[in-house]
């Protein structure tokens, strides 16, 4: 206090009190930048929508939701089918508009909360008077208390006066009610639309099974019930009422049909608290033996705590230093729900239900479907790099899956597995690579297989389409999506062709690189666009660049957006739009011309011009301009999309449109890091900008690899000079060998570009057609 005393006497007390708050701002900032990545990762990022009208487009609909990032808040394990979170959208009272999310930030009303993977029931806790489902009995929450972290989910319900909360293991659920004093506590439970068979069997369990008996669940709570009874709904044959009839049978112990549930009464004093653990499974059995082996007590604290330190081990495997503290929020918060896909079946030893529909007991840890359209793009690479153990789980898994169907899953569109399995492949995964060739080989070639329209593709090297009597910009949603179809299998068929090529087929190679040139029978060089046919090989008249369309020529896209869907070969879409410097103009002009559709795309939303930052076919186009050598561009727009498309919002959790299981989570979480993989298929790393001073990937084969970029700020985006491994790099992009056994990239940044740096045409991405020039 006397130095402090006299430092003010000497620098006068103005003075010295400013200097008192900028060492207060340093120790606070300091102190936030020591957060934990759990800390940090929240789990309402991605449940808002942007709400800057510029940044949305004309989307949504006349009576629709704008879309938001549809990411859940609910308490999870990484990859685990097993989630409880909140509903507060009553999907059973709604109008079916896009994606049924069944959580939506703004709504104000929370109708129940989930319990978990296949036949689960909602669970509600109501004080007071209750309804059957589906009219269901909501309550407002209070968003200020309302928690979403890593494992965990916690709301107050203001008109219960009871607090919930919510966390898992790999298989169960535990719920937490903190109820009131009253006479009138209930918890609810129901089987949903769906139907089902539900029983109460004692007076702390509950059981029900769906219709054919293959997905069961057992609900244990930690005081009796002190009294009890069933319901369901029954239909209305005359749609008068609506919604039919309730049926509530007390004292009652076993019901089936639409919404079958049960009823369990509770007198509660102040803080009263009743917990409720569900699991699910294939029997009876097999949900009673996961809920005692993975929850034996009712310890929802060490639960809670073993969940955290599950999430723990992922986020941890990315320090980052530097960038704000919303930066930072939003980077671990991506990163977590970047785990989302795909989702565990069963674990080695346990029993599942195959596509064959026969009972399996899983040799490794079965995955669910990867969504190729979607996370097939980025988020597969992601997971190679943080956790190839697991990445080889979901190799096998996908396999396995192809042998019980008879085809590799396609996922949505296009015929995307292929990038998966060559780009691990390339980086140095151990597999049975030549099994997994014949299952992606005959999706290729087998007319009757998923791949739509392939006999046509085959046959002409494109795909046609027709023209609709009616306007085909959204909503129409029919037709075949030629254009852009044919670009997919394009892109699908040069990963075959370099797979066969590893695999030593050389015929196999020539005929899928033959085919991988197909894009440019869609390439309308007298416009500049990729454009639609006929099935007379005449090009689609009118043709609007602007106009998005669901399946009449692209998908869920524009012509703009679906010019760059060339990831393959970006040297030989240079080279059609006539070089370089055209290239580059053309680029300019997509991402500066005004969002003016007419139509109203709902998936299109987050733009920056043409660009649609909401839906994938374009998402990679930002990082183009390191291919056209322009690479400051690249580097100024990604910093831009990170800015305004995620948490630009007065909520702070808005995405630029949905998530898709972990896609546009995964593009913030890497290209935050200052990389992407335009192609998964390919080794190769397309460099942008990072937000981070140094971020440090543990990769999952025990190897750090460093990206350190001094003098950075928000104004310093542009990459001056660089090093990799020590030595000089004047490339845009790196390779996974580079890294592989860890690794040092070193940036120097600066405010203004350097257009010298990775300029040159030999420093652009690899192409396909670099091998034939």
């Amino acid at each position: 206090m006397i130095a402090a005393n006299k430092l003010s006497k000497q620098v006068g007390p103005l003075l010295f009190l400013a200097l008192i708050f900028i060492a207060l701002a340093h120790t606070q900032s300091t102190a936030r930048t020591d957060k934990s990545p759990l800390a940090y990762a929240n789990g309402l990022v991605g449940t808002a929508p942007l709400d800057d009208q510029k940044l949305i487009g004309n989307a949504p609909p006349p009576g629709e939701q704008l879309y938001s990032g549809f990411t859940s808040p609910g308490a999870r394990l990484p990859h685990s089918s097993t989630e409880l979170a909140p509903i507060n959208a009553n999907l059973d009272l709604s109008y079916p508009a896009g994606v049924r999310a069944s959580y939506f930030y703004s709504n104000r009303t929370i109708y129940g909360f989930s319990s978990g993977a296949g036949n689960s029931p909602t669970v509600m806790p109501v004080v007071g008077d209750w309804t059957v489902p589906p009219e269901r009995s909501g309550s407002v929450y209070d968003k200020k208390q309302e928690r979403a972290s890593p494992g965990y989910y916690s709301v107050y319900l203001e008109d219960y006066r009871t607090r919930v909360e919510l966390t898992a293991t790999t298989w169960t659920g535990i719920f937490r009610f903190t109820f009131p004093q009253t006479e009138k506590a209930n918890i609810l439970l129901d089987l949903g639309f769906s139907s089902g068979d539900v029983e109460v069997v004692n007076d702390h369990t509950v059981r029900g099974k769906s219709p054919n008996g293959k997905s069961c669940f057992i609900a244990e709570f930690s005081k009796p019930f002190q009294s009890f009874g069933v319901f369901k709904q029954v239909p209305s044959r005359n749609r008068d009422p609506l919604i039919g009839f309730s049926d509530v049978e007390p004292a009652n112990r076993a019901i089936t049909g639409p919404f079958a549930g049960a009823y369990l009464h509770y007198a509660t004093t102040a803080g009263e608290q009743v917990l409720v653990k569900v699991a699910s499974g294939v029997s009876f059995e097999a949900a009673e033996a996961r809920l005692h082996n993975e929850d034996p007590n009712w310890d929802f604290d060490a639960i809670k705590r073993e969940a955290e330190n599950a999430w723990t081990s992922k986020l941890n495997q990315v320090e980052v230093k530097g960038g704000t503290e919303k930066q930072r929020m939003l980077f671990y918060s991506c990163l977590y729900h970047s785990f989302a896909s795909p989702r565990l079946i069963a674990k080695k030893g346990e029993q599942f239900t195959g596509l064959d529909r026969e009972l399996h007991t899983a040799e490794y840890d079965r995955y669910d479907t990867v969504p190729f359209w979607d996370t097939g793009r980025n988020q597969i690479v992601l997971l190679t790099l943080l956790e190839p153990n697991t990445k080889v789980d979901i190799l096998r898994s996908q396999l396995d899956r192809a042998r019980e169907s008879g085809h590799m899953a396609t996922s949505f569109h296009g015929d995307n597995a292929i990038f998966m399995y060559l780009g691990d492949w390339k980086r140095g995964l151990n597999f049975d690579w030549a099994s997994a060739y014949e299952y992606l080989r005959k999706n290729a070639m087998d007319p009757k297989g998923p791949r739509g329209h392939l006999a046509e593709y085959m046959q002409r090297g494109w795909i046609s389409d027709f023209i609709p009597k009616d306007n085909p910009s959204p909503p129409y949603a029919d037709g075949k999506a030629g254009a852009a179809t044919t670009l997919e299998y394009s892109w699908d068929d040069y990963a075959l062709a370099q797979y066969a090529l590893k695999l030593g087929k050389q015929d196999d190679y020539k005929m899928f690189l033959k085919r991988a040139h197909n894009y440019k029978n869609v390439f309308d060089p007298s416009i500049g666009f990729i454009r639609g046919k006929t099935e007379d090989g005449q090009w689609i008249s009118p043709f609007d660049p602007r106009e998005p369309y669901y399946n009449f020529m692209m998908k869920e896209a524009s012509g703009w957006s679906t010019l760059w869907l060339v990831p393959h070969d970006v040297r030989g879409l240079i080279n059609l739009l006539g070089g370089r410097d055209k290239f580059d103009a053309k680029l300019d002009e997509f991402f500066s011309t005004p969002y003016t559709a007419k139509g109203i795309c709902r998936d299109c939303t987050g733009v920056i011009g043409q660009y649609v930052q909401g839906n994938q076919p374009d998402q990679q186009a930002a990082y183009y301009y390191d291919w056209g050598g322009q690479p400051w561009k690249t580097q100024k727009l990604v910093r831009q999309i990170l800015e305004q498309m995620y948490g630009s919002d007065r909520t702070g959790y808005a995405f630029p449109g949905m998530d898709d299981q972990g896609s546009t989570s995964s593009w913030y979480a890497m290209s935050a890091l200052g990389f992407y993989p335009v192609d998964p298929s390919s080794s190769a790393y397309i460099l942008g900008s990072p937000i981070f001073d140094q971020a440090a990937i543990h990769l999952g084969s025990g190897k750090t690899f460093t990206i350190i970029a001094h003098n950075n700020s928000t104004k310093n985006m542009y990459i001056q000079s660089a090093t990799l491994n020590g030595h000089p790099w004047n490339r845009a992009w790196f390779d996974h060998s580079d890294i592989a056994a860890g690794g040092e990239l070193v940036l120097t940044m600066g405010p203004l570009p350097n257009k010298n740096w990775a300029s040159s045409p030999a420093s652009a991405p690899p192409s396909m057609s670099d091998n034939e020039q």
